[in-house]
């Protein structure tokens, strides 16, 4: 599954294409993804401008000036291509490390915009699903309601984890798992997060509300940890996307400066640790930590 800075780094390719461009035709080839497109699908898309494309967690949202918004979740498989007149053609946007290829009898819904650019989405599985939502009810819709703050966003800080936090028995990686604390979270980047806090993933998620100097260092250095390590990916490009290319022409792979995750037997790499990166089951996922210095 795409994570949140995975999601971003397609957003980013699809907007200087898509924001401010009208919709000229829609070619819809089935009937449902993961779960059946809109009604009236194609007409209420053709002729509308995408006034912005914005990410709430791990969906893309392109704003149209008709007032409704296209809601796209990319699941398992799902990427786009974009080919534009005298561009370079077939750009892929999506082409994860767990790939299962670009056959285009996967190219599920195509977008050609006035400018005569075509966006296709591709995806093998269809786990991948589009809604078309009301702006003014996006907040209350199903997919949305009750999603955590944005980890990008200027509320997640030591104040804000101390306070979700206080009483919570769960473990810290659970605590930060849930899309109710912070939305788009997952567990690549949260066992990134806690190894470069500092913090055991098996530490109960209270310890950063405790009313002491220590912990209020501990909930510091997580908020800073989170923010960094998503900067950090989405400016590689990414840490599952294989084959994304910048606008440069050059790829990006944060995946090959993973301190912890997938690094199982593998020395640490904090300076002067000196410890060996483990491996155990947390909710049925994957934790790598580091036990000698991750406290």
């Amino acid at each position: 599954m795409p994570e949140l800075p995975e999601v971003e780094t397609v957003r980013r390719g699809l907007e200087p294409v898509l924001a401010g461009a009208r919709i000229a035709r829609v070619e819809q080839r089935r009937p449902d993804l993961r779960f059946p497109l809109p009604d009236r699908f194609v007409e209420r898309l053709t002729g509308q401008r995408i006034e912005r494309l914005e990410r709430r967690a791990k969906y893309i949202l392109a704003f149209l000036d008709g007032g409704e918004v296209l809601t796209v979740h990319l699941g398992m498989t799902g990427r786009f291509s974009i080919s534009v007149p005298g561009g370079a053609n077939g750009t892929q946007l999506g082409e994860f490390t767990f790939d299962a290829g670009a056959d285009p009898t996967h190219d599920h819904v195509v977008i050609e915009t006035e400018h005569g650019a075509t966006v296709t989405y591709n995806d093998a599985r269809r786990f991948g699903y589009m809604g078309l939502v009301p702006a003014a009810e996006l907040a209350t819709h199903p997919h949305f309601m009750g999603l955590g703050i944005e980890p990008l966003g200027p509320l997640l800080d030591a104040a804000f984890l101390a306070g979700r936090a206080k009483g919570r028995r769960s473990d810290l990686k659970a605590f930060l798992m849930d899309q109710r604390n912070v939305a788009g979270l997952g567990n690549i980047y949260v066992c990134e997060a806690l190894f470069r806090a500092g913090l055991s993933p098996k530490r109960e998620a209270d310890v950063l509300s405790r009313r002491h100097p220590v912990a209020v260092a501990r909930a510091e250095r997580l908020s800073v940890a989170i923010r960094e390590v998503l900067e950090d990916a989405i400016e590689a490009g990414g840490s599952t996307l294989r084959d994304y290319r910048h606008t440069d022409g050059s790829l990006g792979y944060f995946q090959h400066t993973f301190a912890v995750y997938g690094r199982e037997g593998e020395p640490c790499r904090r300076p002067g640790c000196g410890g060996t990166v483990k491996r155990i089951v947390q909710a049925g996922r994957s934790t790598f930590w580091c036990p000698t210095c991750q406290h």
